[in-house]
């Protein structure tokens, strides 16, 4: 497990981090959501040793990272960083030998996974003649080349179609699988929601929520309610202890203040039928909006 207790960071007088505290299990994806300057990228970088914190730690199964273990760990930087005239296979395979592989085993795990982010037949190419998303499948190729023990990504899906998302998703699917760690963040909160087992929002350099999606839709799911009748739902807005939120002819998105949920439920049955009933699951959307 990567375990992040209690990092703070500043830049001068400005401090960037608050005692960021969460942690990444292995064999799951956790989404590292927040807005621009919330201190996302500073805090994978201090896992990564780029920066150093001013408190806290970084802990790897239990322990503080060593020097020495960081080369086995993945990172993918949201800014390009690779060889713009560098044949795009020899690039992989040479990352792959300053990661401590061999010859033969970085030139196999390049073909393998060039032919797995479809870039097979683009191996020969420099980058520069690379379409940016096909250059940000190249830099995924980069992260994953030495078959690290974690995986850390910056805004790994920037730039891609939705094919090459869907392939994306296999490959971190496949580490994540494999037991591997994996964080990353995204500004694409709908392809989070499709992806993440647990969520970390940070805001202001403070985490604001963290856990699994399950249960930040429970602790943030809790407050609105929908009713699908066969009729108009307008005598909702009548009942004492409910405020609609939504009203659209028969259906009605409500929130109690001091109300019953089974008091709406009989009244809706006393006047006919009741197609739908129960709590709203909010999006990641909008838990990422309640939670900044």
């Amino acid at each position: 497990m990567l375990t992040v207790t209690a990092i703070s960071r500043s830049f001068g007088d400005h401090r960037v981090l608050h005692d960021v505290t969460f942690e990444v299990r292995p064999g799951r994806m956790t989404g590292f959501l927040g807005a621009n300057g919330s201190g996302k990228t500073t805090t994978m970088r201090i896992v990564l040793g780029v920066l150093a914190p001013h408190g806290g730690e970084v802990a790897w199964r239990g322990r503080p990272v060593r020097e020495g273990e960081r080369p086995s760990f993945g990172y993918m930087p949201e800014e390009r960083g690779l060889y713009p005239k560098m044949a795009v296979g020899d690039q992989i395979a040479w990352l792959g030998r300053l990661h401590g592989l061999d010859r033969a085993t970085a030139r196999a795990n390049t073909d393998r996974l060039l032919d797995r982010l479809d870039l097979a037949d683009r191996a020969g190419d420099q980058l520069e003649a690379l379409s940016l998303g096909n250059q940000q499948r190249v830099q995924i190729a980069a992260a994953l080349v030495h078959d690290p023990e974690v995986l850390v990504l910056d805004e790994p899906f920037s730039g891609l179609d939705p094919i090459a998302v869907g392939v994306v998703l296999g490959v971190l699917r496949e580490r994540a699988a494999a037991g591997v760690p994996v964080l990353f963040s995204s500004h694409q909160l709908a392809l989070v929601e499709q992806l993440c087992d647990d969520v970390v929002i940070i805001s202001g350099g403070r985490v604001t929520a963290s856990g699994t999606r399950e249960e930040l839709r429970e602790r943030y799911g809790t407050r609105r309610h929908e009713l699908v009748v066969s009729s108009d739902a307008g005598w909702v807005r009548d009942l004492p202890g409910v405020r609609v939120v939504e009203l659209d002819g028969p259906r009605a998105v409500f929130e109690l203040d001091g109300g019953d949920d089974q008091d709406v439920l009989r009244a809706a049955l006393e006047r006919g039928a009741v197609r739908a009933f129960g709590p709203v699951v909010p999006t990641l959307d909008e838990i990422f909006k309640e939670a900044m």
